[in-house]
């Protein structure tokens, strides 16, 4: 078994012996970097020649510009047709909570004169009427029945106007 045992040293000893010699330099860095440097590159391949393209002067300046805005989509983008928010009348409490926050707790009084009760984040119950603002979309409610409060929110359509989106507070829940 001895010998078993040393021929299996003697070929370990000579594949690390063999990795070893492998990994050694047959010459230095420095010589490769020298020989690269002296080696003479291919010229870089010339640019290509940049086509001259004929101007054109558009004479048709009182026709419709294809890819401009008609007329109803410039009054659309600039804003000036729909609903606008209005901005002078003074904040009220429940429109600084976004409306998912607010909370129906029911209503109170008869007929006409039917109030809606809301319940804000914080826990305080607000009294409100037809024509309130609710919402951080300048909501204004619109009805108040028995199991929700139905109103109408003005929100950015996108091209610099505004468009009326309904919402409703349902009694129980956040916004529906």
């Amino acid at each position: 078994m001895p010998d078993s045992l040393d021929m299996i040293r003697t070929i370990a000893l000579l594949a690390v012996l063999g990795v070893l010699a492998a990994c050694t330099p047959s010459e230095s860095p420095q010589h490769w970097v020298a020989e690269q440097k002296a080696k003479k590159g291919s010229p870089p391949e010339s640019l290509p020649v940049v086509k001259t393209f004929e101007t054109f002067l558009y004479k048709d300046h009182d026709l419709r510009d294809p890819f401009g805005l008609g007329v109803d989509e410039q009054e659309q983008a600039s804003g000036e047709s729909g609903p606008h928010p209005d901005q002078n009348r003074p904040r009220e409490p429940l429109e600084s909570y976004p409306l998912d926050s607010l909370k129906m707790s029911g209503t109170i009084g008869v007929g006409s004169a039917v109030e809606g009760l809301v319940r804000d984040p914080d826990g305080v119950v607000h009294r409100v009427r037809v024509g309130n603002y609710v919402g951080q979309n300048y909501g204004r409610i619109t009805a108040i029945d028995e199991d929700r409060i139905e109103l109408v929110e003005l929100v950015p359509n996108g091209t610099g106007g505004w468009m009326e989106r309904p919402a409703a507070i349902a009694l129980g829940d956040a916004k529906q």
